[in-house]
This record gives structure tokens, C-alpha cells and sequence, in this order.
């Protein structure tokens, strides 16, 4: 599993002594409030931050990082990603998953669903892999690529995926059609 998330997007600078305006990917932002550091990446650089003070900022968050006293500073963190631990990242509900997670599961055929006469031994069916998680306008959409190459997309919903197990690695698309 993923120990490390890219919880926020920095964005442009937020009045005059080197506040800069912060995206959270998740929506919440109570998590990032008690942050005392947090890694930024821009581009392949990484570097580790402490944050002097943060503030909600509707519809995202303010952070004043130290060593950053003005707008050109503030400016030049434009676009960088912050990155914290897991246990750091906004806590999970149930049936809630992390997207880095997600990423990478083989898509297998829930066994529940498998012809009658199968065989209760036999290995669920691998149809291929989630290679992302999507924000669409109905909700979430996992990225589905095939065994055969051809990409498609699912809603992340219960009525389309069964169990999620992150241990094997593995979670169960409920119909097949869905994929076609």
C-alpha cells in the first residue's frame, strides 16, 4: 500500500505576507488544519516545509509556510503538490478507499456470480487492472484496462464492484456486461 498521499495543490498567493491558497484533493480540509509540515513537490523537487500557520479559506485553505514572507515567494510555490504520510491523510469512512490504493487492483469476476456448474474451487476470472480513479459529474469512474489493452470506464459504485480487498490486491466487478 501507498505510504505517502498528494493531499493538496498549491495555488496562487492569498494577501501580502506569504500566504498561498491550497486545494485539498479530498474536499475536507480538517485534516490539513493540523499539519505542522508537509512535503512539497514541484516537478521532481521535493522538499520539506513547516507551516507557521493555516486558516480555512471557503471553498479550500490558507497556509503560511516559514520562510515564505511575501506574494513573489508565496508566488513561486504556484502548482506544487503537498505529500503526507497516510496517517496523515484525511481519515476513511466506511467503505471509503484511498485512490492510490485503488490503483493497480486486478478487476476479477465476482465468483458469486459465476455460471451455475462452476466449480467452488476454481480462481475468479482476471479482467484486467484499475489504472485510475475519475471524478465524473455522476460520481466516481474507475479507469478499467483490459487484459486485451482497450480501456474502459465504471462507476465506482456498489451496484458494479463487490468486495474490495486491498491485501490480495484484488476486487470483484459484479457483471461483466458493464465492460462492454
Amino acid at each position: 500500500m501507498t505510504e505517502q498521499f498528494v493531499v493538496g495543490l498549491v495555488g496562487s498567493p492569498f494577501g501580502l505576507k506569504g500566504f498561498v491558497k491550497v486545494r485539498s484533493l479530498s474536499g475536507e480540509i480538517d485534516h490539513l488544519l493540523k499539519l505542522t509540515s508537509v512535503t512539497l513537490r514541484q516537478g521532481t523537487t521535493e522538499r520539506i516545509r513547516e507551516i507557521e500557520e493555516s486558516a480555512p479559506g471557503f471553498p479550500s485553505l490558507v497556509i503560511k509556510f516559514k520562510g515564505i514572507d511575501s506574494p513573489e515567494d508565496a508566488k513561486a510555490l504556484g502548482g506544487a503538490e503537498l505529500i503526507v504520510d497516510r496517517k496523515q491523510a484525511s481519515p476513511l469512512k466506511k467503505g471509503e478507499y484511498y485512490i492510490e490504493d485503488l490503483r493497480g487492483l486486478e478487476v476479477v469476476l465476482d465468483p458469486s456470480v459465476a455460471p451455475e456448474g462452476a466449480p467452488d474451487d476454481e480462481k475468479p476470472e482476471i479482467l484486467g487492472r484499475i489504472t485510475d480513479i475519475l471524478e465524473g459529474g455522476g460520481g466516481n469512474l474507475a479507469e478499467v484496462k483490459l487484459l486485451s489493452g482497450v480501456t474502459r470506464l465504471v462507476p465506482f459504485r456498489d451496484e458494479f464492484f463487490g468486495e474490495v480487498n486491498l491485501e490480495t490486491r484484488k476486487i470483484a466487478l459484479l457483471n461483466r456486461w458493464i465492460l462492454e
